[in-house]
């Protein structure tokens, strides 16, 4: 299961790019009683999701012209140089260069070649997320692609990480694991094909998805509803895996939530 033991090409980071700041921290604070705070004055209003004192996402405003609100998952790289050089060899672009971020680590942005956007972070001071797994906090994330056999090959070429086949309603569904250790203990995501989660046609794109655990899926769903979000796929249980619904914030940010199945 995803943790904050992070190795090469495990989810270390999580943030939300947004169109108001201080609409989607209300938002979020209602849903999962995570706190905003600000990471400081010269941060460009860029902060951190706290729940209880440690730090579950972090949020900043959209810097690209025509870019829309998404969450976006960092993946632990021990060098920059090395996985920026491998994602151009993949076909993959670069969207950020690698960059120093104060003394806290390394950033670097990209786009895999079928157009799913992620980043990664090569810890200083900030190894990345304080709390993972928990109640309120991220437990998985999920990439829906077009083919889902070629994004393997190209993360596998980044991080390494091996997948297994799980049996899922209507569809393939590989797991994802990081490269060392065993393999169902490292498992931390998923690949998909697009659409078929989501259904949401024509305006469904290659994207990674963060899923939230929740102990209350339908809740938590009401809660999303009141306070401006919509649902996208109702709760449903799926066996082996747990509770899931689909759903996005009012700016459109779409994540999942998960209530595990005790097995998982």
């Amino acid at each position: 299961m995803l943790g904050t033991d992070f190795r090469t090409g495990s989810p270390n980071w999580l943030d939300l790019g947004s169109p108001d700041t201080k609409a989607a921290a209300s938002f979020y604070q209602q849903v999962f009683q995570w706190e905003f705070v600000s990471a400081g004055p010269d941060t460009g209003d860029y902060g951190f999701f706290q729940l209880n004192g440690k730090t579950v996402a972090a949020m900043g405003p959209l810097t690209e012209q025509g870019a829309t609100s998404a969450w976006m998952p960092h993946f632990h790289s021990p060098d920059l140089e090395a996985t920026t050089s491998a994602v151009r060899a993949g076909g993959g672009k670069v969207r950020v260069e690698p960059m120093d971020v104060m003394e806290q680590g390394r950033l670097a942005q990209y786009t895999d070649p079928q157009g799913a956007e992620f980043a990664c972070w090569q810890p200083a001071k900030t190894a990345g997320l304080e709390l993972a797994s928990a109640e309120n906090s991220l437990v998985w994330v999920e990439l829906q692609v077009p083919d889902p056999a070629e994004a393997i090959t190209f993360y596998a070429s980044l991080f390494g990480w091996r997948h297994s086949r799980m049996p899922a309603p209507g569809m393939p569904y590989e797991v994802l694991s990081i490269a060392d250790g065993d393999q169902e203990e490292g498992s931390f995501g998923g690949i998909a094909p697009q659409g078929e989660g989501m259904g949401l046609g024509t305006k469904d794109v290659p994207r990674w998805v963060p899923y939230f655990h929740v102990t209350d899926v339908d809740n938590t769903i009401a809660i999303i509803k009141n306070n401006g979000g919509k649902v996208l796929m109702a709760p449903a249980d799926v066996p082996q895996v747990g509770r899931i619904a689909w759903t996005s914030d009012p700016d459109g940010a779409l994540f999942a939530l998960l209530k595990p199945d005790p097995r998982m």
